[in-house]
């Protein structure tokens, strides 16, 4: 019997690990994907909340900047929320794990404490793969509120251009192209002619 609850132990650990790092896999992967026209020109960095479902939005925008202005390179990346909440998150997400392995191997963690076990501890254990869900889901729906920002950040060359955190909202294709336009023509005015005779 310990042997199954040491291997169910382990396949459980594993399967949530690989989820873990296939969440940051996938959000290397759209980095990497949306890394358009690079080497040339200028680089358009686009800072916004994966957790809010601004991958998309991330994509369509680069595709119509690139369109539009080839000589610009799109890079996006996930915003980390500033603070503390990004580290919080990752200690709800510790403490997830250490919850489900005590319910999954039965330990009394009030024993440890000196303190008598509580009614909702008992019913963890005797219901785990219930108590195990629900611990697993309510802490990632908490995770995922510290970390959503709502940020779509743009900037081009490490000029900010545009801050959904200040204005409150993405900004429209032909807006954002006009301040793209200003900011190159502006780029323009300050670089020297290199127009050397040789």
């Amino acid at each position: 019997m310990s042997t199954n609850l040491c291997v169910s132990l382990v396949v459980i650990l594993t399967c949530l690990l690989s989820a873990n790092n296939y969440v940051g896999a996938e959000e290397n992967e759209g980095e990497s994907i949306s890394k358009i026209g690079q080497g040339v020109g200028h680089i358009m960095n686009i800072y916004y909340c994966y957790s809010c479902g601004y991958r998309k939005v991330f994509e369509d925008y680069a595709g119509i900047i690139q369109q539009k202005y080839p000589e610009i390179s799109v890079m996006g990346a996930n915003y980390d929320p500033p603070g503390l909440n990004m580290y919080l998150s990752r200690m709800i997400g510790f403490g997830k794990m250490i919850l489900i392995m005590c319910i999954l191997s039965g330990v009394n963690i009030f024993a440890w404490l000196n303190k008598p076990q509580p009614s909702w501890w008992s019913w963890c254990l005797e219901n785990k793969l219930y108590a195990c869900m629900m611990i697993f889901f309510l802490a990632n729906m908490i995770e995922g509120q510290m970390v959503s920002s709502g940020a779509f950040e743009i900037s081009l060359n490490n000029i900010p251009l545009w801050s959904k955190l200040e204005t409150g909202r993405i900004p429209q294709p032909p807006e954002l192209f006009q301040i793209i336009d200003n900011t190159l023509r502006f780029s323009k005015m300050d670089m020297p002619s290199n127009n050397f005779v040789q």
